[in-house]
């Protein structure tokens, strides 16, 4: 057995750290927080709703493990599949649900490596350019929401 602690972290804790400006427009992403109690090879679902009048969005799923960048899991999109990233496809998946508003993250056989902060970004323009696009995101999951899953094995 091991234990899953969320930390859930507000953007307006988090503004006074970044230098970017930051515009306060209604479009946002709340996580779940909480914890629960797993066991290896258990599912575990880290929920997201969304917040935005936009049709045109992608949702993004990104993991940040201690002392690395996020690394994108996969993303989703209101009409027709989203993407996985090859190291995630396995165990992670995500559907967007356009009518509630969420797009919860289903981690399957989890594993003591899956600890790791989770973020869940809302992104509601496309942009041609990947570098722009990548920091806007970065930028943006860092001020919205964070979800940390600490996983302890017990001996």
């Amino acid at each position: 057995m091991f234990t899953l602690t969320f930390l859930r972290i507000y953007a307006n804790d988090l503004l006074f750290l970044s230098i970017f400006p930051v515009s306060s427009g209604q479009d946002r992403v709340e996580q779940s927080s909480g914890e629960m109690t797993a066991s290896e090879k258990d599912q575990v679902i880290v929920g997201c709703n969304y917040f935005t009048t936009d049709t045109n969005i992608n949702l993004f799923w990104y993991q940040q493990l201690p002392n690395k960048s996020p690394t994108l899991i996969l993303n989703e999109l209101p009409f027709g599949e989203g993407t996985t990233e090859p190291d995630f496809k396995k165990r992670f998946s995500a559907t967007l649900n356009s009518t509630t508003k969420t797009v919860p993250l289903m981690i399957k056989d989890v594993h003591v490596s899956d600890s790791a902060v989770y973020y869940c970004a809302l992104r509601p323009t496309v942009t041609g350019n990947s570098e722009i696009l990548f920091r806007s995101l970065i930028i943006f999951v860092m001020l919205t929401v964070v979800v940390t899953m600490i996983i302890i094995q017990n001996e």
